[in-house]
């Protein structure tokens, strides 16, 4: 017989609250990851922040700190290697003990063009950074959060995992296998009160979808199919992380959660 779990009580702070939880969140130095840490320490986490280079996470850390003292440590790594994933999961647990929440946000997408022109190494480089080292992470805080029957994954998934592109088609499909990692994970450690779940932005105004609206005319080309006629902030997507990493969304698990300013209605 399976063991049956309580639902979590709210604490005193309300459903957002994360006081007491330590988040993991990669490619946190800028953008997306970035907004979703500072949200998160706003509401009382201890965040892990992260990306290849010391400088920025270092920045995005001390910005924090000078705020809520000692809610941030800086970690880089570089989400190809295996090594380096296994020092930032080292490094927040020597630092904090634990960790309650990780965002799977880090990704790559070094190609722009037709799916038949490309390269079998920047084809590679796109799966294995976009889903393969999120596969890594999770079975590194997997366990631990196993043994306390409490734990949300989040990975930062892209609408373009739900339609066809014909320029970032790679791109797309990481995206749209993040989808189904979550749906997997959320069944197999769902009994365990772990909650697996992606967020699915549309097109947010980042250096990293910067070729997609880097002009006044991209701009307007891109935005004007959305309902709300505007491209996304950083800041769009970070309350929706901290729904789902909160008692907030202790019911949600293995969903993908758009919030793309109503593109793809």
């Amino acid at each position: 017989m399976s063991e049956v779990l309580e639902a979590p009580k709210v604490s005193a702070g309300g459903l957002f609250d994360l006081t007491g939880k330590v988040a993991v969140i990669t490619g946190s130095s800028r953008g997306i990851g970035r907004a979703i840490a500072e949200r998160m320490a706003q509401q009382g986490a201890k965040v892990v922040i992260s990306s290849r280079k010391a400088g920025p996470c270092e920045e995005v850390a001390e910005g924090i700190n000078a705020r809520t003292p000692g809610h941030a440590i800086a970690v880089p790594a570089n989400i190809s290697s295996k090594e380096d994933l296994q020092r930032l999961v080292d490094e927040t647990r020597k630092a904090f003990g634990k960790i309650d929440i990780l965002v799977c946000n880090a990704a790559s997408n070094p190609f722009y063009g037709s799916q038949l022109d490309i390269g079998d190494d920047a084809f590679r480089k796109i799966l294995d950074n976009n889903i393969v080292a999120n596969n890594w992470l999770i079975q590194m805080v997997a366990p631990e959060m196993r043994e306390r029957k409490d734990g949300a994954i989040i990975i930062v998934s892209s609408i373009g995992g739900l339609r066809g592109s014909t320029v970032i088609g790679a791109y797309c499909i990481s995206k749209a296998a993040d989808m189904q990692l979550a749906r997997n994970l959320a069944q197999e450690l769902g009994p365990h009160n772990i909650r697996v779940n992606c967020i699915a932005p549309g097109l947010v105004k980042t250096d990293f979808a910067k070729a997609l609206w880097d002009t006044p005319a991209g701009e307007q080309r891109a935005s004007s199919g959305t309902p709300l006629r505007r491209l996304g902030e950083p800041d769009d997507l970070a309350g929706a992380a901290v729904y789902l990493a909160s008692r907030a969304g202790a019911w949600t698990t293995g969903q993908t959660i758009v919030v793309d300013g109503g593109a793809t209605c």
